[in-house]
């Protein structure tokens, strides 16, 4: 296990038990005390955890992601506004690739009938809703399957997107801002995020205005990396200013 896989499990020991031991997490870990001081120091500066004499206790709000379900429920009705408006992003007959997220899920479900389009995803939602749109030539991403989000993560699908040249990149994100960039609760996650980036010529990024200025546990971009962002009214003119002064067009439905 790599250390931040490691610390990942520590944050979630942490939430469940509300306090965590340096004694029991290196008998947990099979690793030495020393190594779990290490990941301690590195998650208290992250300000997840705080030490304390003997282990760790957590701090505030745990970075833990809601249950699918409950995440398609926020923001609903701009979701479906960013989603209307990513449509426009389509290439005519060209190739995209779709993230695991719930605005990208539905732009899989606003895709009109007569779409002619290659699709590759490694979100089981979005392919779901893609099986039997008779214009799309559909591709399914592999590898181990997250429950809380339905996407395919690990060296299956980092492996498959290193093989891509896509033209378009539908990015999802569950925070953004200018100083922090793009981040996500799982390290795994943001993983494929960065493979799907990679794979991509153009990066369009579907948020709503709620994520501006959250940040998550694991970083996978900059906002420098994306294109356009398509967000809600919610953001601000200013802030959609800021963004736009690092180099990525807003686009707020």
């Amino acid at each position: 296990m790599y250390a931040p896989e490691r610390q990942q499990e520590i944050l979630r020991l942490a939430q469940e038990s509300g306090r965590v031991d340096v004694l029991s997490l290196a008998e947990e870990f099979q690793v030495t005390a020393e190594t779990v001081r290490r990941d301690l120091k590195a998650l208290d500066r992250a300000g997840l955890l705080r030490r304390v004499h003997g282990g760790a206790i957590p701090v505030g709000r745990l970075d833990f992601e809601p249950d699918l379900a409950e995440r398609d429920s926020v923001a609903a009705d701009e979701k479906d506004s960013i989603a209307q408006a990513a449509l426009a992003e389509l290439p005519p007959d060209g190739n995209v690739i779709i993230d695991a997220g719930t605005t990208t899920a539905r732009l899989a479900a606003a895709l009109p009938v007569d779409a002619s389009l290659t699709v590759v995803t490694h979100a089981l939602p979005v392919a779901a809703r893609l099986a039997d749109h008779p214009g799309i030539a559909l591709h399914l991403v592999g590898g181990r399957v997250r429950h809380r989000t339905r996407a395919a993560v690990d060296a299956w699908a980092l492996g498959a997107y290193a093989e891509i040249s896509a033209d378009v990149v539908f990015l999802a994100t569950n925070g953004f801002a200018p100083d922090s960039g793009l981040t996500t609760p799982d390290l795994a996650e943001a993983a494929v995020k960065r493979a799907v980036v990679r794979a991509a010529r153009r990066v369009v990024l579907l948020a709503d205005s709620g994520k501006f200025g959250q940040r998550h546990f694991a970083r996978f971009g900059d906002l420098a990396d994306v294109d356009l962002l398509i967000t809600d009214t919610g953001l601000s003119p200013d802030d959609a200013r800021s963004i736009e002064s690092r180099g990525t067009e807003v686009v707020r439905a």
